[in-house]
């Protein structure tokens, strides 16, 4: 390609994270006018399934979409799963009841799991030679990324108050068809020389895998108490479809997810490291959100206006990130000094009924720091370490890790949450918190419940603190200059 077609085609993978992204924002901040509309009497017992609907099917497609990259060429499969989102959104914008809202969101979900990650693949061959190992591109990406971070809950919000909520669907639809045509035009990505067959198999019981775990966190403890039978079938039926699926990955001739690549020390770490970073994230994003509105008294439209110095810290690092590349900071270096900085975040979060609320913005704008130093970095990482034919699988494994890594995160932080508050609170559970009137009762409530935050965060911490000795593990090497990994992959590598 040329210089110029490149340029169009980062631009266009720009926007598609900015589809992405702003799709996971908007949505919820339009739940209350869209049960209102399509059914007022029982639409708010849907609304858990308006999330997990596009939640499953995104997962599910992930490793999927990874091999089919290497096998089809990225080009194709970018495409694909564009106007697979692009069909769900206008089904969405057009449902008459929440039945066909649900569904037309599993259809949108299906191509939602390769906006980020297919896109990653692209950009990964948009580089030109000189650019391989440099995040040159990835500054603008993550800059980007922190910007939809910030507006995407105030743009739902916008759309839900002022025009009808289906926009929150049809805004994606001009978009989407200027992205397909100028990938059409600009987007030359080479395709796969020889067909190879398409473990399906493998990509069914990854997918169940995936599903039936999502559920287990999404459910476990909420919906159905952990010992339930519902909980304990979907926990055997994870496990089982786990032990199908490696069984699977030994025996298929080309498996989804080649168990080769935790052969190599970079990726099988870099995964891990992702899989954790994803469970910090959701403990700082999600349990920040409710100590604000729970203990604080902030509503929930202005809470979301905290993340705003999350936002500028990754965006800060972004744009600091060629510079320090430049002085000889590599994917590893970002690596340790990323999770060392989230560590430190979270361990010096404090939150408490009378914490300065300035304190609080500080402790998000150092955490979005450390987030900005991996959330490129790794993928860059994986990249460079990964066998080339088989970097589209690599690629979307990073994504697919985090996603197991922010389930994972949301039900053992759940729990800790749920377990510290009952230890200190004055009964009932933290749902039931905020509804309580003031007086001592309350009171009493809101300081268990400060005290099983700081404890989740404590925990986080710890989690970061684990991903960082695991960084430091990393070759000195690590995601330099785009080394190859096949010469790595046949050489012995320590656990």
């Amino acid at each position: 390609m040329t210089e110029t077609q490149r340029r169009i085609g980062f631009l266009v993978c720009l926007v598609t994270i900015v589809l992405a992204l702003l799709d996971l924002q908007i949505v919820s901040a339009a739940t209350v006018p869209i049960v209102r509309d399509l059914d007022p009497d029982h639409g708010i017992e849907a609304i858990p399934w308006l999330v997990s609907a596009y939640a499953l099917a995104s997962a599910a497609m992930l490793p999927l979409y990874g091999k089919l990259c290497d096998v089809l060429g990225p080009k194709r499969v970018f495409t694909g799963a564009i106007a697979t989102f692009l069909l769900g959104s206008a089904l969405c914008g057009a449902a008459q009841s929440m039945g066909q809202l649900i569904a037309a969101r599993a259809l949108q979900g299906l191509g939602g799991g390769g906006l980020m990650s297919v896109t990653m693949v692209v950009i990964a061959h948009l580089k030109s030679p000189q650019e391989k190992g440099s995040d040159k591109r990835g500054n603008i990406g993550g800059l980007v990324a922190g910007g939809a971070m910030a507006i995407g809950p105030w743009i739902g919000g916008l759309l839900a108050d002022h025009a009808n909520w289906r926009w929150i669907f049809y805004v994606n639809l001009p978009i989407g068809i200027a992205v397909l045509a100028a990938s059409a035009l600009a987007l030359k990505l080479p395709g796969s020389p020889v067909r190879r067959p398409i473990d399906y198999t493998g990509a069914a019981l990854a997918a169940a895998f995936s599903s039936t775990l999502l559920l287990v966190t999404d459910w476990g403890g909420k919906r159905y108490p952990w010992s339930s039978p519902v909980v304990l079938g979907l926990v055997l039926a994870a496990a089982l479809t786990l032990a199908l699926f490696l069984w699977r990955q030994l025996r298929a001739p080309e498996p989804v997810l080649p168990l080769s690549l935790f052969a190599v020390r970079e990726l099988r770490l870099g995964f891990a490291v992702q899989a954790i970073l994803g469970s910090a994230m959701m403990c700082t994003i999600y349990y920040v959100l409710i100590y604000l509105q729970v203990a604080r008294g902030i509503a929930s439209s202005s809470a979301g206006l905290y993340l705003v110095p999350m936002a500028v810290g990754l965006t800060g690092v972004g744009l600091l990130s060629g510079r320090l590349t430049a002085r000889g900071w590599s994917a590893r270096t970002f690596t340790v000094s990323g999770t060392a900085t989230t560590a430190l975040a979270l361990l010096a979060a404090t939150t408490g009924p009378h914490t300065s609320l300035w304190w609080i913005r500080g402790e998000l704008l150092l955490t979005g720091a450390g987030f900005g130093q991996l959330v490129g970095q790794l993928i860059l990482l994986v990249q460079n370490s990964a066998p080339r034919h088989q970097l589209g699988v690599a690629t979307t494994s990073v994504r697919f890790f985090q996603t197991l890594g922010n389930a994972l995160g949301t039900a053992a932080f759940g729990t800790v949450l749920a377990r510290v508050y009952a230890a200190h609170g004055p009964g009932g559970d933290v749902g039931a918190l905020a509804a309580r009137p003031g007086g001592a009762h309350h009171a009493a409530g809101v300081h268990a419940f400060v005290e099983a935050t700081q404890v989740v965060f404590w925990s986080g911490a710890g989690l970061m603190g684990l991903a960082a000795l695991l960084a430091l593990r990393l070759p000195k090497s690590a995601g330099q200059n785009g080394a190859s990994a096949p010469a790595r992959q046949s050489q012995p590598v320590s656990a």
